[in-house]
């Protein structure tokens, strides 16, 4: 019954969004629709996510080595996330705080899912580095990507309002990943009103929260009278529910920028 209840519930929220995304469609700017939808995901998913992850758009992401992000639509990120620059809304975000990054589309064809599957792999190749050793603790480890990481990695996921035939996106991200490492897929992919496509494993049907090699992938089309947004709650659940970052440094960040110059010293 309470799956149930929350599936009525998940149900109408879907049809507002979809109400919501038609109204922006009436806005003279390209710019304004696009900010908008963003927002509707944005409020979506601060709703879903386990309390400790913050979902933020309009924001940029650094490295300690000075890579820059390109721009993304929504990026997940831990709350003790210090303020870097907070001016009229943009953020700047230090890498080691990202726990993912949501891409979202109006309508989701070949050209638009190669520009998210290239933002996506290009910020999960951002370093994270600087973080501050935890004495007499055991290093905590993440094994994602067929790949063991000593911090959580960045993921990467895809939402659209609309898109060509699920099977054809399916194939499209396909022909994309063929020639990549699973460490630059994206997560999964999800559509309002037709579905999502999801890694996992063909020999037992089970689903990966993230690809591995030798993962395939899965056409989930949506239940008419549910939408996404129930299994999209729940995979941000899995997903992100064990989302973990050791203390942050911010010493690297500083770079060559002076600190001070020592004056006097007092032996004791």
């Amino acid at each position: 019954m309470t799956t149930e209840k929350l599936g009525r519930i998940l149900s109408s929220v879907a049809k507002r969004m979809h109400a919501d995304f038609e109204q922006s469609q009436n806005f003279k700017h390209s710019g304004e629709a696009g900010t908008s939808r963003e927002v509707l995901i944005q409020q979506f998913l601060s709703g879903y996510l386990p309390t400790h992850v913050e979902a933020v758009h309009n924001v940029e992401v650094i490295a300690a080595n000075g890579d820059v992000s390109p721009q993304s639509d929504i990026v997940l990120i831990d709350r003790g996330t210090p303020p870097f620059t907070s001016l009229k809304g943009f953020r700047i975000i230090p890498n080691e705080c990202v726990y993912g990054m949501i891409e979202v589309k109006t309508k989701l064809d070949g050209v638009e899912l190669t520009d998210a599957c290239s933002k996506i792999s290009r910020l999960r190749r951002m370093p994270k580095t600087a973080y501050r050793p935890i004495s007499g603790v055991i290093p905590r480890t993440t094994k994602a990507y067929g790949v063991t990481h000593k911090h959580f990695p960045t993921s990467g996921m895809i939402v659209a309002f609309n898109s060509l035939n699920l099977e054809t996106v399916g194939n499209h991200l396909m022909s994309w990943c063929k020639s990549r490492n699973p460490s630059e897929w994206p997560d999964s992919v999800w559509v309002i009103g037709k579905g999502h496509l999801q890694w996992g494993d063909s020999r037992t049907s089970s689903l990966f929260r993230s690809p591995a090699p030798g993962a395939s992938l899965f056409q989930i089309d949506a239940d008419p009278d549910q939408d996404i947004l129930l299994p999209l709650a729940i995979h941000l659940n899995i997903h992100f529910s064990d989302a973990w970052m050791n203390p942050l440094d911010l010493l690297p960040y500083s770079g060559a920028t002076p600190l001070g110059k020592i004056a006097k010293v007092w032996a004791h």
